[in-house]
């Protein structure tokens, strides 16, 4: 099929809108599905895996419209999306699913926070994650359906700049991983490869994803806004929400004083070269 292009029958706002709608629609019905399956096998961490994989889901239809060649940017925007969520959503996939009949710990602490309530609340939870999935996916809609731009340079560099945060995310997921298999290191803070860097190169190398992504949004309409907005909230979510902040208070609780020495010599987030 070939996508229509409103670029001009519609005000930026308008255009916002209707993207919204485009993907929230399917996003609904998707962690409404989930919700259901997650309270039949009483395991709510399976949303994680859902919501990586939930961009590759959205984003696949446009990969077969119009024409398939790298002739408007949004090719190249869909094709990074889908390589980006398969490999964070087999990567949890394989951490969750493989281990159905215990639940994540976050998930656990919800449900002694809220009791005979959590039923609701992880409803209310589900639907936010799909209002999530939709909003991150608001620069994709805009650059497939409202503005399709042909490929430029900024779209190449926006390209490389995922090609190489993937890679070093996968880097830092095979080298701890690598570091928790080996029983001599048991309980010790992994401190090699990328982790000398920053203490969380896996999150620095997600933001740096979105940050291409952006780059892969831009437009003459919107100059990649709705993309920059995004990447901005990746990295409140991934330093102060989601990512680093939970993440440490849990390993100064497990590891202690290994960690806090950690804390002392490696960044949280942005890498530098390891101290001698």
């Amino acid at each position: 099929m070939t996508l229509p292009n409103y670029t001009g029958d519609f005000s930026a706002l308008s255009s916002v809108a209707l993207s919204f709608l485009i993907g929230f629609a399917p996003s609904l019905v998707l962690f409404g599905a989930t919700w259901i399956i997650a309270k039949k096998i009483n395991n709510w961490s399976i949303v994680d895996v859902v919501w990586s994989y939930g961009f590759a889901l959205l984003a696949l239809p446009f990969v077969f419209s119009g024409t398939l060649t790298a002739t408007s940017s949004y090719h190249l925007y869909a094709a990074m999306i889908i390589l980006w969520s398969v490999r964070l959503g087999t990567h949890l996939g394989i951490r969750v699913l493989g281990h159905l009949e215990t639940e994540d710990g976050r998930y656990q602490k919800m449900r002694e926070k809220w009791g005979a309530d959590t039923d609701r609340k992880m409803g209310i939870f589900y639907l936010q994650q799909a209002i999530a999935l939709t909003v991150l996916m608001l620069p994709f809609f805009g650059s497939a359906v409202f503005d399709q731009t042909p490929v430029a340079t900024v779209h190449w560099v926006g390209l490389g700049i995922v090609a190489i945060a993937m890679l070093g995310e996968a880097i830092a997921d095979a080298q701890l991983a690598a570091f928790k298999k080996d029983p001599v290191q048991r309980g010790m803070v992994c401190a090699k490869g990328l982790w000398a860097w920053s203490r969380h190169p896996n999150y620095f190398c997600e933001w740096l994803i979105w940050v291409g992504f952006a780059l892969l949004s831009w437009s003459p309409n919107l100059f990649g806004i709705p993309g920059i907005l995004c990447a901005a909230t990746m990295y409140y979510l991934l330093n102060y929400v989601t990512g680093v902040a939970i993440t440490e208070a849990h390993l100064v609780h497990s590891k202690g004083e290994a960690y806090r020495n950690y804390q002392q010599k490696v960044p949280a987030f942005w890498p530098r070269p390891p101290r001698t």
